[in-house]
C-alpha cells in the first residue's frame, strides 16, 4: 500500500553546531510497482501537493500492471537530449571513429534544437524536411543536407530498435540526388602531367614538414594504391612488407575509413622507390613517414603549390579540381583504362559498392571512349559458308523473286463441287514441296473427284464418268488437287456461293 513520510535525516544544528537527527522538508511517497518492487521517491513539501502526485504514481502502475499503458511512456517522458547522448555511447560501443561519433552528435544536436524538439513525441518528419530545405536555401549543398539527415535517421531508428519508440516517423524521408549538384566535381589528368607534378613537387620547397622527395614519394604511392590522406598519414616503415612476393602495404583498422584492417599489393617498381625512400628518410620503424597536419587541413593547399610550380591549373575551364583526392580518382579511372575488371577495381578501392567505384570514381574521355569502340568486332558484311549453307538448304538464299515461297491458302470445297462448305479443319492447298519453277499442267478429269453425301471431296478415280454430277456454271475455273490436307484458322473469311438443288 502507497504511503507519505517524512525521511529521516542527520544535520548540523546551526546554533549548536552538533549533528543532531531531523526530518526533510519535502515528503516521499512509498508504492509498489507493476512489477512487484518498492519504490520510494521524493514528492513535494507541500502535503497535499505529495499525495497527489503518489496517487498518480500509484494509479499510472496500476494501469501498466493491467497492460492498459504504453511501454514506451517511460522513455517519452525524458528529455530527448538524454537520449542523444545514450545513443552517443551506443556509437562509441561499435568503436566508430571518435570524429565520426563527434560529427553525427552535432548534426542530430544542430537538427533538435533548430526543429525545437524537446521529446521522442516531438519529432516530425516535416518539421525535419523543412530544415533541411532551409539549411539548402542558405547555400549548403545537397551531400551536406544527406549528411545531416543521414545522421537524424539513424538516431530516430534506433529509438525503435531499442524500444524507445513505438514508430520510426523519419523512416519515409529519403536522400536527394547529389548529382544535381555538384559542389566539387574532381577531374583526371594526363601522363604527361602526372610526371611534371611529381618532378616539380620533387624539386619544390619544404611545405609544413614535408621536403620535396616526401611529396613526391607521397604522390606517387596515392597513384598507385588509392590511399586517402588521413591512411597515407597513418603510415610508419613497419607498414611496408617489401620483401614479400607480391610486395604488401598495410593500413590500420584505426585509420581505415571502413574500420578493417587493409593490405593492399605494390607495384614492384613503386616497391624498389620506397625501398630507396626507407633506407634514406631516416624514420624509426614505428615512427610516422609524413607526419604533421598536412592531411587534415593542409593537403589541398599543398597540392596547389605542386600544381601551380608544374603550370598545371587547380581548376580547369569546365570548374572541375584536381586536388588531393584527385589522386584516388586518378587512381581508379588508371585502372578503368588498363582493362581492369570492375570487380577487381572495387577491391582495390576498397569500397562497399561497386556504384561507387563506377559512378563516382571512374572518369573516362573520348579517348577512352574511342579506344573501347576500336576493339568492337567489324560488322560482317558476309554471311558465314554454314550459315549460307542453310539458307540454300532453305530456299532463303538469293534475290527475293527467285526465293521459294509457301503458296498461299485458299478454300478448295466449293471448286470441288461441294453442295456446302467443307469443315474448317479440312481444306485443300497445293503441294508445299512442289517446286514452283515446275508448275503442274495436268487437268482433273470429270471422274477424278466425287462428292459424297455430307459434300466432302474425296478420290474417286475408279468411278465412272456416268457417276460424276454435271459442272456448275460457276465452277468453270477448276484446279489441281494435292494430296496433303492442312487446317485453317481462315476458312470463315471466305464466302461461298448459295447452294443450289
Amino acid at each position: 500500500m502507497a504511503s507519505l513520510y517524512k525521511k529521516p535525516i542527520t544535520r548540523t544544528d546551526p546554533k549548536t553546531g552538533q549533528r543532531v537527527k531531523a526530518k526533510s522538508k519535502k515528503w516521499w511517497g512509498r508504492y509498489r510497482d507493476a512489477s512487484g518492487v518498492d519504490r520510494r521517491v521524493p514528492l513535494a513539501s507541500d502535503k497535499t501537493a505529495a499525495q497527489t502526485m503518489l496517487n498518480e504514481l500509484v494509479t499510472r502502475e496500476e494501469r501498466k500492471a493491467a497492460g492498459l499503458i504504453d511501454q514506451f511512456d517511460d522513455h517519452a517522458r525524458r528529455p530527448l537530449a538524454e537520449h542523444v547522448e545514450d545513443y552517443r555511447g551506443h556509437l562509441e560501443s561499435k568503436e566508430n571513429a571518435a570524429s565520426h561519433v563527434k560529427l553525427t552528435t552535432s548534426y542530430i544536436n544542430k537538427i533538435i534544437a533548430g526543429c525545437g524538439f524537446k521529446l521522442i513525441r516531438d519529432i516530425s518528419s516535416s518539421r525535419v524536411a523543412t530544415w533541411l530545405a532551409d539549411l539548402r536555401g542558405k547555400g549548403r549543398g545537397v551531400r551536406t543536407s544527406n549528411a545531416y539527415l543521414t545522421a537524424i535517421k539513424g538516431f530516430t531508428r534506433w529509438l525503435v530498435r531499442d524500444r524507445r519508440a513505438a514508430e520510426d516517423v523519419l523512416a519515409h524521408l529519403s536522400a536527394l540526388n547529389v548529382k544535381v549538384d555538384v559542389r566539387r566535381e574532381r577531374r583526371t589528368l594526363e601522363p604527361g602531367d602526372i610526371a611534371k607534378l611529381i618532378a616539380a613537387a620533387r624539386n619544390g620547397k619544404q611545405f609544413r614538414t614535408l621536403s620535396g622527395e616526401d611529396r613526391a614519394v607521397l604522390y606517387h604511392l596515392a597513384l598507385t594504391t588509392g590511399l586517402r590522406a588521413s591512411e597515407l598519414a597513418s603510415l610508419t616503415p613497419r607498414s611496408f612488407d617489401l620483401d614479400d612476393a607480391p610486395p604488401t602495404i598495410a593500413v590500420e583498422a584505426a585509420y581505415s575509413k571502413h574500420r578493417r584492417r587493409d593490405g593492399l599489393p605494390l607495384r614492384p617498381d613503386v616497391a624498389v622507390i620506397l625501398r630507396e625512400y626507407l633506407a634514406s628518410c631516416g624514420r624509426a620503424c614505428n615512427e610516422l613517414l609524413w607526419p604533421g597536419s598536412w592531411s587534415r587541413k593542409g593537403s589541398a593547399k599543398m597540392i596547389q603549390v605542386d600544381l601551380k610550380a608544374a603550370k598545371i591549373p587547380y581548376k580547369d575551364a569546365d570548374k572541375r579540381f584536381f586536388d588531393f583526392h584527385a589522386l584516388r580518382h586518378q587512381f581508379i579511372s588508371t585502372l578503368a583504362r588498363g582493362g581492369a575488371h570492375p570487380k577487381e577495381a572495387q577491391a582495390l578501392a576498397r569500397h562497399s559498392t561497386i556504384t561507387l567505384t563506377m559512378d563516382r570514381y571512374t572518369h573516362l574521355g573520348i579517348v577512352d571512349l574511342t579506344s573501347a569502340l576500336d576493339r568492337l568486332p567489324a560488322i560482317p558484311t558476309a554471311a558465314p559458308d554454314g550459315e549460307a549453307a542453310q539458307q540454300l538448304a532453305t530456299g532463303t538464299d538469293g534475290p527475293v523473286d527467285r526465293q521459294k515461297k509457301v503458296p498461299t491458302m485458299v478454300p478448295r470445297g466449293a471448286e470441288n463441287g461441294a453442295k456446302r462448305p467443307a469443315p474448317r479443319t479440312l481444306k485443300m492447298a497445293p503441294n508445299c514441296t512442289d517446286d514452283d519453277s515446275k508448275p503442274s499442267t495436268k487437268l482433273r478429269t470429270p471422274n477424278e473427284k466425287s462428292p459424297d453425301k455430307s459434300g466432302a471431296s474425296r478420290a474417286t478415280s475408279h468411278r465412272s464418268a456416268s457417276h460424276e454430277p454435271k459442272r456448275r456454271a460457276w465452277d468453270s475455273n477448276p484446279q489441281p488437287l494435292s494430296g496433303h490436307l492442312i487446317s485453317s484458322q481462315a476458312a470463315g473469311q471466305f464466302a461461298y456461293p448459295p447452294h443450289r438443288s
